[in-house]
């Protein structure tokens, strides 16, 4: 993976409100991708990029993530990547894809396990911030974690509109999948 310091700055810059105690230590990724599937009826798209910066603080249960939505790789072709990055995401005018919230769970991710939670947040795609609640596993080994999430988004959520002559081709509901390994700073 590519590391991108000014991608993984901006997002622990969103820690700088946190109270110190939770600023003192985080989890910060070593190599984490996103991909989403549209799964329509006349055609499945996927794209993943490899580029997602998270942070995840113990001591305040603070779930952070950003991605450069350019920075998607896939599709079914060229073509497809151009009008996912210009007609339908805008790119150039809404360039990353955010989630900024909390993890429901009181957990200790300090120690070793495995951990089903919940981050409730914001997530920003499109220019348009919505409240999600999303499902993940953490897995705690020492001084690394490991991510896992899954969740929907609905394209009319973040005003993404689809039009009618490829309705049958993208999907109204998108998967997203978070995968990361973070570690201890």
């Amino acid at each position: 993976m590519r590391t991108r310091p000014w991608l993984i700055a901006a997002v622990v810059g969103w820690f700088l409100w946190m109270p110190a105690a939770g600023w003192c230590q985080h989890f910060k990724t070593t190599g984490a991708t996103v991909s989403f599937t549209s799964d329509a009826p006349l055609e499945t798209i996927k794209a993943q990029s490899d580029q997602l910066a998270a942070v995840i603080s113990p001591a305040t249960r603070v779930f952070a993530f950003s991605v450069q939505i350019s920075s998607f790789q896939g599709f079914n072709s060229a073509l497809q990547r151009q009008h996912f990055n210009e007609s339908y995401l805008q790119s150039d005018k809404f360039p990353y894809g955010t989630f900024k919230g909390k993890i429901i769970e009181t957990v200790d991710l300090t120690h070793n396990g495995t951990y089903q939670v919940r981050a409730k947040g914001i997530l920003d795609i499109h220019g348009i911030k919505k409240e999600r609640i999303i499902p993940a596993t953490v897995v705690v080994n020492g001084n690394q974690l490991a991510v896992r999430a899954t969740f929907e988004v609905p394209l009319v959520d973040h005003d993404i509109r689809i039009p009618k002559v490829v309705n049958q081709k993208i999907a109204e509901v998108i998967t997203v999948t978070v995968t990361g390994n973070l570690i201890l700073n």
